[in-house]
């Protein structure tokens, strides 16, 4: 099956968008998840809890207390105006060890824009 213009240009976007989230993760980016997320964004931790916008962006101004986040694996599906983005990611914990995850983020366009509006992480 080929792919569109529309569809290429929108998949690279998106893989754009996950790299700027992956590098506000590591960076405890505020300004950019403000830019990137949803008003109704949600976010399950891998803890186990669910946090809004706000709780989310207040986790994001702590201290980041990892290194070398990277995101492997990355797998981008659309469908129209919603597009999905699983991943694993690698990172080095305060520590020094190694540790892994996985994440999946959920998009949507509105008015021509993608924002985040999903995200489930864990670790393992």
């Amino acid at each position: 099956m080929s792919v569109t213009k529309t569809e290429a240009s929108d998949l690279d976007e998106l893989h754009d968008l996950n790299q700027d989230y992956i590098a506000a993760v590591q960076a405890g980016d505020v300004g950019r998840f403000e830019d990137i997320l949803a008003a109704d964004f949600y976010c399950s931790n891998p803890d186990g809890t669910l946090v809004d916008r706000q709780g989310f962006l207040s986790q994001t101004a702590r201290p980041v207390s990892i290194s070398k986040l990277r995101a492997l694996d990355v797998l981008i599906r659309r469908f129209g105006d919603v597009a999905i983005i699983h991943a694993r990611t690698t990172y080095c914990l305060a520590n020094g060890r190694q540790a892994n995850g996985r994440y999946t983020d959920v998009w949507a366009r509105s008015a021509g824009t993608w924002k985040a509006i999903s995200a489930h992480v864990t670790r393992c």
